[in-house]
């Protein structure tokens, strides 16, 4: 059974803009702007058969404004930050440097509280390898920046510490295709 997967990721937001961990601030004016301006472009995604989001109030908002109405998955939830939630990065390093250090340098870790990079990624990676779809199915959900990080790390079986080199822009599109136990990147033309 083949399904090609494409991930929109959010529009822009305040959060984003601040470089906090996530604290799910909605779509901020400029991010209304960038939906508005990249909808033309991405309204084919909405002939996927599914159509999910992650459950904040910027990527609900991102897939409505596409026209997906999508349906919002606690699997594609940002990684839970525990108590580093809604500080920077800068704040957070003057008061734990050495949670930081730790939390960058080992991805099992989790200093903070919450989750560890690596279970992010199989956590996100275990909703990629489980959509009931048909085979040849066509799934699209828009997510944070950072789960379509997740999902390319688990897809491309990359190590973890590579997502820290993955960059990923508001509405950005990347498409996977593969089978629930392989995958493949598609880079340019949407599936």
């Amino acid at each position: 059974m083949h399904v090609g997967v494409t991930l929109i990721a959010a529009a822009r937001g305040a959060a984003l803009l601040a470089e906090r961990f996530d604290d799910d601030r909605p779509l901020d004016e400029a991010g209304w702007h960038e939906v508005r301006r990249a909808a033309p472009a991405l309204l084919p995604l909405g002939v996927a058969e599914l159509r999910y989001c992650s459950p904040t109030p910027r990527s609900r908002a991102t897939g409505d404004a596409l026209g997906l109405a999508p349906l919002a998955q606690p699997a594609l939830s940002d990684c839970d930050m525990g108590r580093w939630r809604g500080y920077t990065l800068a704040e957070v390093a003057a008061g734990e440097p050495g949670g930081v250090d730790a939390w960058l340098r080992d991805p099992r870790s989790a200093p903070h509280g919450g989750e560890s990079l690596f279970a992010f990624i199989m956590r996100v990676g275990g909703w990629l390898d489980t959509r009931p779809v048909g085979d040849g199915a066509r799934v699209v959900a828009v997510a944070e920046p950072a789960v379509v990080r997740a999902a390319l790390v688990y897809a491309l079986q990359a190590p973890p510490s590579t997502y820290w080199n993955i960059d990923v822009g508001p509405l950005s599109t990347v498409t996977l295709a593969g089978d629930g136990r392989h995958w493949s990147l598609r880079i340019g033309a949407v599936a």
